[in-house]
């Protein structure tokens, strides 16, 4: 007789309380990423490694993230939302175990990759669970909760990481990560529902696999979808990967500084994911959209302008920009998600797969080569992240163009 996991109670009834708990789940990302910015040199240190070895710790990690991507989606497509969940959560706390295990940076690369490959099982599949569940405005509204909470994660995971980093040393924190999975995967086990049930199941065989990735890479419009998103993010996230460069040389603030840039720029998502969910009854997800690319373009503007007058550049002026750019690339992201995920109503697991991908290849492009090439100066970080908002908006630019009336 085949193992059927337990089911779930009926508690997680609620649409604030499901996108907490999924929210929870893309944590792991942002989590892995900034917890560990706190011990960075500390790590290097004790391990031996070089600069550029530390760099890959984060690439490596994304590299993971990319290339699982295209395999968590499909799979729950076949064999359900919440098995896949469960699985990955596990596979990560191992990965997460073996980080704080590690004697040699050879050893902390190599759990690092398995960290990304089982990273994005909760924050791919989550998506297409959402979107299993509610429809139109409704679905909008719950991505952009889960964003507002999701939002959380950057601002208190360097903290968190810091804190545990001076008091216990660098193998805490992965060791809080540790107890992070466990915590979620008890949750998880206890309460996520399933919601792709077996009649809508899709055959997971790789030849129809690759058809309906080939049909995806086919769609003009579902592609420019997904390098707006990426672009739009990868603005933000090349500073949030020189965050250790940026926040304790340029800044000058130390290894417990991290909140001066990350709370500001949580406080941005927040705004933004609570203005994309009131819009979302009031407006069509293109308009929501085009309102977030006005805040990120205003704040692209003022970010190079400030380091343009400004070489040495200083709290709390600095971090605005940032802050204003975080609630744009927030307020654009649910409709741009819903927009992207509609053209694929049955392989909602494999098109999020396909958005993840393309992020983990460019967050990892960023991190392990466009960080290291703008770490010079401020106003270095300041033009290489205005080009990647550059690029995320020539994409909604021809998406709006191309799309079919």
């Amino acid at each position: 007789m085949p193992y059927r996991l337990p089911q779930p109670s009926s508690r997680l009834q609620h649409p604030v309380a499901l996108a907490a708990l999924l929210s929870g789940l893309t944590m792991f990302g942002p989590f892995t990423i900034d917890a560990f910015f706190p011990a960075f040199h500390s790590i290097a240190a004790d391990l031996a490694a070089s600069p550029w070895q530390m760099q890959q710790s984060i690439s490596l990690y994304l590299l993971g993230y990319a290339g699982m991507a295209l395999v968590h989606g499909p799979l729950s497509d076949a064999f359900g939302r919440r098995r896949i969940i469960l699985g990955g959560v596990v596979a990560y706390t191992l990965a997460s175990l073996g980080c704080a295990a590690a004697d040699s940076i050879e050893t902390l690369l190599f759990f690092r990759l398995l960290q990304g490959c089982s990273t994005g099982a909760g924050m791919i599949v989550g998506r297409a669970l959402v979107r299993d569940l509610y429809q139109g405005p409704d679905a909008q509204r719950v991505m952009a909760m889960i964003s507002m909470f999701f939002g959380i994660a950057p601002a208190i995971a360097p903290v968190i990481g810091a804190l545990v980093f001076k008091a216990a040393g660098w193998h805490a924190v992965f060791l809080f990560l540790v107890a992070y999975g466990l915590l979620l995967w008890l949750l998880c086990l206890r309460l996520l529902p399933e919601t792709h049930p077996e009649h809508a199941r899709s055959s997971s065989h790789p030849l129809l696999l690759l058809k309906n990735y080939g049909a995806m890479l086919k769609d003009r419009g579902f592609l420019m979808l997904v390098l707006a998103t990426g672009g739009n993010f990868g603005g933000q996230f090349l500073y949030i990967s020189s965050a250790p460069s940026y926040i304790e040389h340029f800044l000058g603030l130390g290894s417990l500084g991290y909140a001066w840039f990350f709370v500001p720029m949580v406080i941005g998502m927040l705004l933004g994911s609570i203005m994309s969910s009131r819009l979302a009854r009031q407006m069509p997800p293109e308009q929501s959209a085009a309102l977030g690319y006005r805040v990120m373009a205003a704040a692209t503007l003022l970010n190079l302008l400030y380091n343009a007058l400004d070489p040495t550049p200083t709290v709390p002026w600095a971090i605005v920009p940032n802050l204003l750019y975080a609630l744009g690339v927030a307020l654009a992201f649910p409709p741009l998600n819903l927009l992207m995920l509609d053209r694929y109503p049955q392989n909602r697991g494999a098109a999020s797969s396909v958005q993840a991908f393309v992020w983990g290849l460019t967050t990892a492009a960023i991190a392990g080569i466009g960080a290291s090439l703008v770490l010079a100066s401020a106003r270095h970080l300041a033009v290489g992240s205005a080009l990647l908002f550059a690029l995320g908006w020539l994409a909604w630019w021809d998406y709006l163009r191309t799309k079919q009336p």
